[in-house]
């Protein structure tokens, strides 16, 4: 069977500009040359992050009998949802990037994104706001950002320019052309290795912008992309600035709802494909038969039997924990170890009973220390007594987040992971209330006394909930010497009709990164 057969086959072209000046989503030929390569096999996904989602309705469209197991008592996985005194909390993702990857899923099951999923695009994209008071309004309007730019450095427009030439090559290689394509073997490497070259994936993200931007608080507007998916800005290869292009090209935008709006969706379609979604039921092994992968078995010691059993779960986790270590010649568990984490988060989920309608709805609030604040982070281990935030303010588009007259919130701040020795039990409070004292000192005046509901997540959440190694927020670091061929691959190399979709696996993490993996499948499974 040709690999292009399975599933709704997407072929990817240049996208042109559309009437609006906004790119066009890449033309798809969803459900073309489908031929049922799954009718009458079952496939077993573990885990329903976003990843898991994805993989399961991309199988359901290919005829598989799918079903979808979950240890906790509901869908998303880091996108799970928290309700509590009237306020509705997005406990991981916020910001919806590349929508098409969406829509390409609805229509592989027969429907309509927009029927289900009201998604409002978002401006500014973000407000990045300097320890100083200043701040720059990041847009996907050109003549803003140059405006904006010339605020800070007027000879800064020129190379902007420049920078957005280079991360639309990134984004059209990187992102267009590999990012749902297999790296399953060295050859796959090999053959892009000039393209990496030319496009200079060698360096970091900072150290690109640094080549075409001069001021220094542009070069932080510019660079900080690589923390939204688990990176430092000053060793995360090059290749993530095309996160730069893909925001201009097809925007920032906001599910009516939340994020989990879009979990809910997604468990619909794959029910309306007679897919079936098992919540508080946890996997202890993967069933391992000569070889090869030929179901589970569970916690309760039930037994699940399939063709092919699709991981969401942690890389590390499904590897060190689901699967026998006799089994496993490549990922052993030392080379597990010599895999760097991510950083991982300190999220705090907030209401209050005002508003604060001067807040936009994504604010980036840096702190005194950029370099110096990532060192510490990802290099030493070490708390810092300051940090950076991302505040997250739903209500700025969507008021039925919080009660009338309240305000939502989310902050984030990117913290250490579990290696770092962090006794969480004990810093947790002592952290959220330095964080409250920032945010009351510069964005939200009468911040203390206004708190009506109020739960956190550390990394040790991400570890005990979430079974993340090391508590890391998003997986292996997106350094070079782990991306592509060097991350967990998508087939497993050491069990037959074992994948792996999510954060951990090619190409990474962000939404379109783990949507893009499930798209990974329709060629490595249509392979075999």
């Amino acid at each position: 069977m040709n690999m292009s057969t399975f599933t709704g086959r997407l072929e990817r072209v240049l996208p042109g500009e559309g009437a609006n000046g906004r790119d066009r989503a890449p033309e798809r030929q969803v459900g073309a040359g489908i031929r049922n390569p799954g009718a009458g096999k079952t496939a077993l996904v573990i885990g329903s992050g976003f990843g898991g989602l994805a993989a399961a309705i991309r199988l359901g469209a290919a005829g598989y009998s799918v079903t979808v197991i979950e240890r906790l008592d509901q869908p998303g996985g880091r996108a799970r949802v928290f309700r509590q005194d009237g306020f509705t909390f997005d406990a991981g993702p916020t910001i919806v990037t590349a929508p098409f990857l969406f829509e390409e899923l609805w229509e592989l099951a027969g429907s309509r994104l927009g029927d289900d999923i009201d998604l409002r695009p978002v401006s500014p994209f973000y407000r990045i706001r300097f320890a100083d008071g200043t701040h720059f309004d990041y847009t996907g309007d050109e003549a803003l950002m140059n405006a904006e730019i010339e605020r800070f450095s007027p000879r800064d427009v020129a190379g902007y320019e420049r920078f957005r030439r280079h991360t639309r090559e990134l984004c059209r290689v990187g992102f267009e052309e590999l990012g749902h394509l297999p790296f399953g073997s060295v050859r796959d490497m090999i053959r892009v290795i000039p393209q990496l070259v030319r496009l200079q994936a060698w360096r970091s993200v900072h150290g690109l912008v640094a080549r075409y931007i001069r001021n220094p608080k542009l070069r932080t507007v510019f660079s900080f992309h690589p923390l939204l998916v688990g990176g430092n800005p000053f060793t995360t290869t090059a290749v993530y600035a095309l996160i730069n292009d893909l925001e201009r090209r097809w925007g920032v935008h906001y599910a009516m709802g939340g994020t989990g709006r879009l979990v809910k969706g997604m468990v619909s379609l794959i029910d309306r494909q007679g897919g079936k979604l098992l919540c508080n039921t946890e996997v202890a092994r993967i069933q391992v038969e000569k070889g090869t992968a030929t179901g589970v078995v569970l916690a309760d010691g039930r037994k699940m039997s399939a063709d092919i059993v699709v991981s969401n779960a942690d890389a590390s986790w499904t590897y060190r924990e689901l699967l026998p270590e006799r089994w496993r010649k490549r990922w052993t568990n030392r080379k597990l170890d010599r895999m760097k984490p991510s950083m991982s988060l300190f999220v705090w989920y907030f209401g209050t009973n005002r508003q604060y309608p001067h807040v936009p709805h994504h604010t980036i609030s840096l702190g005194p220390r950029y370099r110096g604040l990532l060192d510490d982070i990802f290099k030493s281990g070490r708390l810092a007594p300051d940090f950076s935030l991302y505040l997250h303010r739903p209500t700025a588009t969507d008021p039925a987040c919080a009660p009338a007259g309240c305000d939502a919130f989310y902050v984030l701040s990117p913290v250490p992971n579990l290696a770092s020795g962090i006794d969480w039990a004990q810093q947790a409070e002592p952290y959220r209330l330095q964080i409250q004292q920032s945010l009351e000192e510069t964005l939200l005046p009468g911040l203390g006394e206004s708190l009506i509901t109020s739960r956190v997540m550390t990394p040790q959440h991400f570890r005990d909930e979430l079974l993340s190694w090391r508590g890391a927020g998003f997986g292996p670091q997106p350094v070079l010497s782990q991306s592509a061929w060097f991350r967990p691959h998508n087939r497993s190399e050491d069990v037959a009709n074992l994948f792996l979709v999510g954060a951990g696996t090619h190409p990474g993490a962000g939404l379109p990164g783990v949507l893009s993996s499930a798209r990974v499948l329709d060629r490595v499974i249509a392979h075999d």
